[in-house]
């Protein structure tokens, strides 16, 4: 790509991102090309679909996020890494309104732009769940899937204006659900002894 074409590249992703955390995955793509002082064709030129420039915007973070998830294998303990790639996850998905409905939608469909980037998301999940699976500390009746779904569902209570005081009061209630072995370990350890 030349250099001023990488620079209008650049320019529309920057846009798309701020009309985007404005006004949600939705958000117009006339309205994204008129606030990057394009027109719609020039828009469509970089990014074909609405999906396409979404992809484009969303890969560094998925990718951030991956790349998380395989530094923390090998710097927490299996719990802390879930509990805190999770946490960050749906930090992540509540920037952008909408995100997670796309993503489920993605995970199931190969044809979409955004399929790849949710496999591998959801897997890097999956490597911390099976970490913490096999220390004792998480629940196992759940995989991957489970997980990924489980970011949606946090993500969502995060948009609600209604719940999202309680946003983090019920992603501990879920990490508590998801570990509990590591829960009941705490409580011991934070238990006064007994006295005889």
């Amino acid at each position: 790509m030349r250099a001023d074409a990488r620079k209008n590249h650049d320019h529309l992703l920057a846009v798309a991102g701020t009309v985007i955390t404005e006004q949600g995955v939705d958000a117009s793509l006339r309205d994204i090309a008129r606030r990057a002082g394009v027109g719609l064709a020039t828009l469509l030129r970089h990014f074909p679909t609405r999906e396409a420039l979404l992809e484009a915007l969303l890969r560094t973070s998925f990718d951030e996020l991956t790349a998380k998830a395989a530094a923390l294998e090998t710097s927490s303990s299996p719990d802390k890494a879930l509990v805190s790639w999770l946490r960050d996850c749906v930090a992540w998905t509540t920037e952008y309104q909408g995100v997670t409905v796309l993503m489920a939608a993605a995970i199931e469909d190969p044809e979409s732009a955004l399929h790849a980037s949710c496999v591998t998301l959801r897997a890097a999940g999956a490597r911390l769940l099976s970490r913490a699976q096999a220390a004792g500390t998480a629940r196992r009746d759940i995989d991957g899937s489970d997980l990924f779904a489980l970011v949606a569902a946090l993500a969502w209570l995060g948009d609600q204006p209604s719940l999202a005081p309680r946003a983090d009061h019920l992603f501990d209630v879920v990490a508590s659900a998801i570990l509990p072995a590591a829960r009941s370990s705490d409580a011991e350890e934070e238990r006064p002894p007994a006295v005889r």
